[in-house]
């Protein structure tokens, strides 16, 4: 029975930092799955890492593709040492802004992808593995301009933090990664051309510090990783500080950005 890691939006940013750590310092790992969108960005990753992968180019967001995974699930005789759900995109901007589409995408991706594939991939899991969840420090409190991505961080910081209780009978231990600011494309997509806010480049941290901090936080059996002293400032901020107080202090920030 094959010992396997499951990465999604393994193509690129986070994604792609776990999978090549995953394959250098886990070696009681048969073989890596990646799952992202884009093959040639796969196929890239894949050239990186030194033991076997499987390269499943899908949308963990597409109605078909979950009866898809856990098929292949079942077929292939697995047990799932580590699973990482890093498949997801924010928009930034005011409600209705995008296209409906691309705004509800982001619950598509973020929530119910995330969730069809963990709750897929739970009955495989092997005595001592570790789920991680990448979640952010969006998670921490509503943020206007930013309001749907927020939300959906917030739904799996909840989830993960349940799902962790539940699962520890069975020795599954769940991490939800609650990240700021990380170089990599996300910025690309969730600022659409816009100019970058300036208190993000200030809490800017890189991929590879965050990815290596997060696997020793699942290892160690945390419940939440955290990276850098801004963003675990920012957690306390988030649980003495008013959120009514944060919304009107967020929004006049951000208003002059967005609604030009």
């Amino acid at each position: 029975m094959k010992k396997i890691a499951i990465i999604t939006g393994a193509s690129s940013g986070m994604g792609r930092e776990f999978a090549i750590k995953i394959s250098k310092s886990f070696k009681s790992i048969d073989e890596i799955w990646l799952i992202a969108r884009r093959i040639d960005r796969l196929e890239e990753v894949q050239a990186e890492i030194d033991i076997p992968c499987y390269i499943i180019c899908e949308d963990v967001s597409e109605e078909y593709f979950i009866d898809k995974f856990a098929k292949m699930l079942k077929q292939e005789n697995v047990k799932i040492k580590m699973l990482v759900n890093c498949a997801g995109y924010g928009l930034c901007g005011k409600i209705g802004t995008a296209a409906c589409y691309a705004e509800l995408g982001m619950i598509d991706t973020n929530c119910r992808g995330l969730t069809a594939v963990t709750l897929a991939a739970i009955p495989y899991m092997a005595k001592n593995s570790r789920i991680i969840n990448l979640a952010s420090s969006a998670a921490f409190m509503p943020q206007p301009y930013f309001a749907i991505y927020a939300a959906t961080k917030s739904y799996v910081l909840s989830f993960s933090r349940a799902l962790r209780r539940e699962l520890k009978d069975k020795e599954v231990y769940v991490t939800a990664v609650c990240p700021g600011p990380v170089n990599t494309e996300f910025f690309a997509i969730a600022e659409d051309g816009r100019e970058r806010a300036w208190f993000k480049d200030l809490a800017m941290a890189e991929a590879d510090e965050v990815v290596t901090l997060a696997l020793n936080d699942a290892i160690n059996k945390k419940e939440i990783s955290v990276y850098g002293i801004p963003m675990k400032m920012l957690r306390i901020f988030a649980k003495t500080v008013p959120h009514k107080v944060i919304l009107d202090v967020y929004a006049k920030i951000c208003r002059k950005m967005y609604e030009k």
